[in-house]
């Protein structure tokens, strides 16, 4: 009920009065004036007046399953949320609930992760009140073959999210400005060449069969800084628009963008259909890079993907090739992009 009610006082431009609340939810007028304290106890700008009831003033960062129930709209992406204050991994809970049969769409968020990790193991910050850590569970009908390709359908979710969100949340005419958000082949969101988010994707599969795909996402929403070795090449959405931001929107829009992605990807299984957009993102797209593979590294020209993820690069001697994000990484000749 405490979901259905926060939904009503959004929903509603004026005062909802209690025997409103009380008769759309068959519960009794004391009921509804818990649930109300509940809210506002937890920061929500709930204001209460006498014979004209309840008026939503305004939201603070809430991340609780309620709020993001709330919030999300979709069919079923992000749809059934499982919550924690605090837990090891969004991705180790979310293969759990794998195992255990959680259905296509499941997502797993957090406030606080002790055990955040990103690519080839390396630990991702964590801190509580402050970021946006989730991930969700596929269930594709689709060749383990094409798997790796969800990985950049999720990132260009992510980008698409983040700036639908961003465009709601802030206000122009008071100074806020809307920065561009891009990706750093194939799977990081960046902001002006620092790192805003990462994104993890495992997988269970048989030799022909996918039992399920995991994908997390690690959003820096509101810090203020960051320690010193990693000062020079990550940024938060906060540090960028120079405004605390509400993180629940932020992943109702994304579960948005993935769902419609999503089902894009589906009809040809592939990027085909999503090339032109993820494209358009693309930090390193008609940029000099660095490819750095076990073997070598070298120079090249970055010319886009082709339509099952890999980047077409240009070597300094003219021949093109097509390289697999599992086999190098990319970086930027004088920096991080």
């Amino acid at each position: 009920m405490k979901t259905e009610i926060l939904r009503m006082l959004r929903e509603t431009d004026g005062y909802v009065s209690g025997q409103q609340i009380s008769e759309r939810f068959g519960v009794s007028r004391t009921a509804v004036w818990k649930v109300i304290r509940q809210l506002q106890e937890e920061g929500y700008q709930v204001e209460a007046v006498r014979n004209r009831g309840y008026h939503m003033a305004g939201s603070p960062d809430v991340m609780t399953k309620e709020e993001l129930d709330s919030v999300i709209r979709t069919k079923w992406a992000g749809r059934e949320v499982c919550y924690y204050d605090m837990t090891d991994s969004t991705n180790l809970r979310i293969r759990q609930a794998a195992d255990e049969g959680a259905p296509h769409g499941t997502l797993a968020v957090a406030d606080c992760q002790t055990a955040g990790r990103g690519r080839r193991g390396r630990s991702w910050e964590s801190p509580a009140g402050s970021s946006i850590y989730m991930s969700i569970l596929l269930r594709p009908e689709i060749a383990p073959t094409r798997a790796s390709m969800l990985t950049l359908v999720m990132a260009c979710s992510v980008a698409e999210g983040i700036s639908r969100s961003l465009e709601e949340q802030l206000d122009p005419s008071g100074g806020a400005e809307i920065p561009r958000i891009q990706i750093k082949w194939p799977n990081d969101i960046i902001i002006n060449g620092k790192k805003l988010a990462g994104i993890l994707t495992e997988m269970s599969a048989q030799i022909d069969y996918i039992n399920y795909v995991t994908i997390g996402v690690g959003i820096n929403v509101n810090q203020t800084g960051f320690p010193e070795e990693i000062r020079s090449t990550a940024v938060s959405l906060r540090m960028e628009c120079g405004q605390a931001l509400r993180r629940a929107p932020i992943i109702a829009a994304i579960m948005e963008r993935l769902e419609e992605n999503y089902a894009v990807f589906l009809k040809t299984e592939d990027l085909t259909g999503l090339m032109e957009q993820y494209s358009s993102m693309l930090v390193n797209r008609g940029r000099d890079v660095q490819v750095i593979g076990e073997k070598e590294t070298y120079r090249a020209h970055a010319l886009g993907i082709t339509p099952t993820g890999e980047l077409v690069v240009r070597r300094e001697d003219g021949t093109e090739e097509e390289i697999n994000a599992g086999e190098v990484s990319v970086r930027g000749v004088y920096g991080y992009v």
